[in-house]
């Protein structure tokens, strides 16, 4: 058994980011939120009911093939993991939030406004519970401010409490993918090699949506677009605040989508809400 620090002795906190590793020493004790990971039993409940309604084949095959599809991409998101070291000096990977690690995002420099996963999980509940996306018209990236590409699998079940949805978020970081256990594998979330621009159909209407862009009523501007034969991608900024070039990159257009400032889960919700009355989907 190895020996126990002196009480003189500093925890660590020791931060992990795509394979940077800074180490700081704290001053004072740090008490850290202990995060559980996605219970195994809730977890075998969502493998079984993605198992009853796809069947033995991979949910990617339940995609709808024409151009009658959504790609939505969650822009400058915070999904960042930290190895942690507390007081008990037990080591825990964490996902970085402003509610719970305000001392060490300090003590790294960085501004809490920037550790804000729960608008991830925010918008992933509200996309992947439309209708449109049970319809198999849509698919989710998630382009993470550190330049993490994830993909996720459309019949992925999003954990209802942030809690749970961080454990998982570690998991991912960790490991690269999560997998589903029921019938044949196949992969409900990965981390995807860079460039994003690499998974989108060349053929895309590309739109990002922007407070400062012209407002269009979304029914009447997707109905212009003619989406029956290509795909559309639409770009939202998944951060609490900051300028929206997040994807010029890649977009052809912005566009507005209320006279109000809305949050992005909101945001999205109307664009799904728009192309389920467009393709008349209930």
């Amino acid at each position: 058994m190895a020996a126990e620090p002196s009480a003189s002795s500093k925890p660590i906190i020791a931060t992990e980011s795509l394979g940077l590793l800074d180490t700081i020493d704290s001053t004072t004790d740090v008490s850290l939120g202990e995060l559980d990971d996605v219970d195994d039993d809730e977890q075998q409940q969502q493998q079984q009911q993605q198992q009853n309604h796809t069947g033995a084949s991979s949910p990617a095959h339940s995609l709808q093939t024409n151009g009658r599809k959504l790609i939505v991409i969650l822009e400058n998101a915070s999904i960042e993991a930290a190895q942690l070291v507390n007081s008990r000096f037990e080591t825990k990977l964490q996902l970085l939030n402003c509610d719970e690690h305000q001392s060490v995002l300090k003590r790294l420099g960085r501004d809490i406004a920037d550790a804000r996963p729960d608008i991830v999980h925010q918008c992933l509940l509200a996309l992947l519970d439309s209708p449109l996306n049970k319809a198999g018209h849509m698919e989710v990236y998630i382009h993470t401010a550190k330049g993490v590409v994830i993909r996720i699998n459309p019949e992925c079940r999003i954990p209802r409490t942030i809690k749970r949805f961080s454990g998982l978020m570690c998991q991912l970081l960790e490991l690269g993918y999560i997998e589903s256990k029921a019938g044949v594998p196949f992969k409900l979330l990965e981390i995807l090699q860079p460039p994003l621009q690499s998974y989108l159909p060349q053929d895309a209407v590309k739109i990002a949506l922007s407070w400062n862009a012209p407002k269009v009523r979304l029914f009447k501007y997707f109905r212009d677009l003619e989406l029956d034969n290509r795909p559309m991608v639409v770009a939202v900024g998944a951060m609490a605040k900051g300028k929206d070039t997040f994807a010029d990159a890649y977009v052809d257009t912005k566009i507005g989508v209320s006279n109000y400032a809305l949050s992005a889960a909101v945001a999205c919700a109307k664009v799904c809400c728009a192309l389920e009355d467009l393709w008349d989907i209930m």
